[in-house]
């Protein structure tokens, strides 16, 4: 079998399970070589404690990288600062991914939540690999679609790669959250998250277009339709969605250690029993982000100790932080707190106001977007979150 036939075979597999809920965008995925535009990509090194990642470089017409491009899965292309095409054979990486190739099928579902009809104007936030550029200049045509990202070599690579696959769309390197580079769109697809979302997204949505995005630091994935009098109305979408957050620099600010030093075995100027079980925040995600929303950029550390404890660690920038501690039996609970504000004290605090609430599901929150704010709005009206 060649490689074009063993690529093109794959590329129609992929389309038949990511779109088969969304048949307009079949075609595009099924005529899209996503391997020749990702052609080098991290992966994790398990267990490592330092987050470390091997480079992965299959010859262009091998397996391995056919299955792997064409597997419903996110393929890292950068961590840090360093692209994988530009590491050496058998160099490592440490650190948290910058960019990535999106898993396909949530690239998919978002396309179709955003409803894009050919003659739409689209803006595509967030150029990475260029794969979700390439499905919508496929099916709309490349003078609909414009895209942007803020490292200019994620913007040179994807230019050339699709040009060299006969697509031409405009791509510019930009903050996204500033001026973007025409007045006007249709649509507006994020594959980067925001919070807030930007005032110049809401102004140059056309009255009747759509925005699809995700809200910084949780998995709540928002559609929102601009109405005539300047405000986008929509709701959060049943289907998480996670990504990375909008940046000014080619690595994100580095991680709370020097609070987490203290955090870790410190007692603290609060000593208290908790009110209630400790929560694991990894797998009670809903009570995380509405803590995220409600207090926002609280870093979350989990660990389970020799011992048994299980830990749970809030930490704040200005040094604020807090920690849970729970005995492998759940007999004895303990939470140590210090800085200027109490972080588990607010993490009870929106617990409570949930639980009072039915612990309604997130998806059941109302979106709001105006050009001065943004906010969701849970179902009683009585408890809303700037965004």
């Amino acid at each position: 079998m060649t490689a074009s036939g063993s690529w093109s075979e794959a590329a129609r597999a992929l389309a038949d399970k990511v779109a088969a809920n969304a048949l307009e965008w079949h075609e595009a995925v099924s005529k899209t070589p996503r391997h020749l535009l990702v052609p080098r990509w991290w992966e994790r090194v398990p267990n490592s404690p330092t987050e470390e990642w091997e480079l992965v470089a299959h010859a262009e017409d091998s397996r391995a990288r056919i299955t792997a491009a064409y597997s419903d899965e996110t393929l890292v292309t950068r961590v840090g600062p360093l692209h994988a095409d530009h590491a050496k054979p058998g160099q490592k990486a440490a650190g948290s991914p910058t960019s990535s190739s999106t898993l396909p099928g949530l690239i998919v579902s978002m396309m179709h939540r955003l409803n894009a009809e050919p003659g739409h104007r689209v803006l595509d936030v967030g150029t990475g690999s260029g794969y979700a550029l390439s499905l919508f200049a496929r099916r709309l045509g490349d003078e609909y679609v414009t895209s942007v990202d803020v490292d200019p070599y994620l913007v040179e690579a994807a230019r050339a790669r699709l040009a060299a696959l006969g697509r031409i769309p405009r791509v510019e390197a930009i903050d996204a959250t500033g001026e973007l580079p025409e007045p006007a769109y249709d649509r507006i697809m994020a594959t980067v998250s925001v919070r807030p979302v930007p005032n110049t997204w809401l102004r140059a949505l056309r009255p009747g277009g759509r925005l699809v995005t995700t809200i910084a630091h949780t998995a709540l994935l928002i559609t929102a339709d601009m109405g005539d009098e300047g405000i986008a109305r929509g709701s959060v979408q049943p289907d998480p969605a996670t990504f990375m957050e909008t940046r000014q620099s080619p690595d994100y600010p580095p991680k709370l250690n020097e609070v987490f030093t203290t955090a870790r075995d410190a007692d603290g100027a609060d000593v208290r029993s908790p009110d209630g079980p400790i929560p694991n925040l990894w797998q009670e995600w809903p009570l995380r982000w509405l803590y995220e929303l409600d207090t926002p950029g609280v870093e979350t550390r989990m660990a389970t100790m020799p011992d048994g404890r299980r830990v749970v660690w809030l930490l704040a920038a200005d040094g604020s932080w807090a920690r849970a501690e729970e005995s492998g039996d759940a007999s004895r609970r303990t939470v140590h707190q210090d800085g200027a504000r109490r972080l588990w004290d607010d993490l009870e605090r929106v617990r409570r106001k949930w639980e009072e609430r039915n612990q309604f599901p997130l998806h059941s929150m109302s979106v709001e977007l105006g050009s001065d704010s943004g906010r969701l709005i849970a179902p009683d009206g009585a408890w809303t979150f700037s965004i």
